[in-house]
């Protein structure tokens, strides 16, 4: 079993970002159906796809909702400077706050995850 850790830190303005997100969604997708310990974090711009794709409307809706359960949340810090910090918590997202008001990669990577970053 492997331990991933999918960060997405692409915005939602280009079709190059949905493009990426989707791709972070697949591999975690992927990680989940064969049985490995898979965290999903938004991070940076990427804090603004939870609104975006938690919207029955978006086209990758089932998808993000399909992962969902792998999501360890998105930056506290970031949500808030990106101006979606109330969806995020309306979503059911955690915000994660492990250093300086950010997710701590570190911690992951000293768990012995690999850092993927989209």
């Amino acid at each position: 079993m492997l331990r991933v850790a999918v960060v997405v830190l692409a915005d939602t303005e280009t079709s190059e970002a949905l493009g990426r997100v989707v791709n972070a969604l697949i591999t975690a997708k992927e990680c989940h159906q064969a049985g490995d310990d898979i965290s999903v974090i938004f991070d940076g711009a990427g804090t603004r796809w939870i609104p975006t794709l938690a919207s029955s409307e978006h086209r990758y809706h089932r998808l993000y909702e399909d992962v969902r359960e792998t999501f360890s949340g998105a930056c506290a810090y970031c949500a808030k400077a990106y101006g979606v910090r109330r969806e995020v918590e309306q979503a059911g997202i955690a915000l994660l706050d492990d250093f300086d008001q950010h997710p701590s990669l570190r911690s992951l990577i000293a768990d012995g995850y690999h850092v993927l970053t989209f």
